[in-house]
């Protein structure tokens, strides 16, 4: 089943880099997750403490606002990292520019995420629906992270 997962993702990956060259959301989406260890790196240091917040996209993050505001005003001291999957998050949200910090979530492959939740060091992991990732649950459990979803229905 994990070879599979794994191989969708892989496979998923290399689809839309060749849609990248076609459509410029494509190439946003693409060129965004090149620089998300670099922002990391300069955005988030090893004392500091993290929540994180994840939203697939626009729609998503503005139904997870109201709980995001209340955390920044619970937790002042820490750093607030908000990721996206889609352009259309990402782009709206870097204009406002009110987030500490602001990338794109890497494609589900174990090695990027488990460098990717090390470099976070999240106390708290909040995503927005449905927005569930194999790679990103396991590596956040096995880092101890508190896990909330916001917005979901489970019948």
């Amino acid at each position: 089943m994990f070879f599979l997962y794994n191989l969708l993702v892989t496979f998923s990956e290399f689809l839309i880099k060749i849609f990248a060259l076609f459509s410029p959301k494509m190439k946003l989406f693409v060129n965004g997750r090149k620089k998300v260890f670099s922002t990391l790196s300069h955005k988030i240091m090893v004392y500091d403490k993290s929540i994180w917040f994840h939203a697939a996209s626009l729609g998503e993050y503005e139904q997870g606002l109201p709980v995001l505001e209340k955390l920044k005003e619970k937790y002042p001291n820490h750093k607030v990292l908000v990721t996206f999957f889609s352009p259309s998050g990402y782009e709206n949200v870097v204009k406002k520019n009110k987030e500490d910090v602001l990338c794109y979530l890497p494609f589900d492959k174990k090695s990027t995420i488990s460098e990717f939740v090390k470099a976070v060091n999240p106390e708290i992991f909040f995503t927005v629906k449905y927005d569930f990732w194999y790679h990103l649950l396991d590596e956040l459990k096995k880092q101890n992270a508190k896990v909330f979803v916001i917005s979901a229905l489970f019948y």
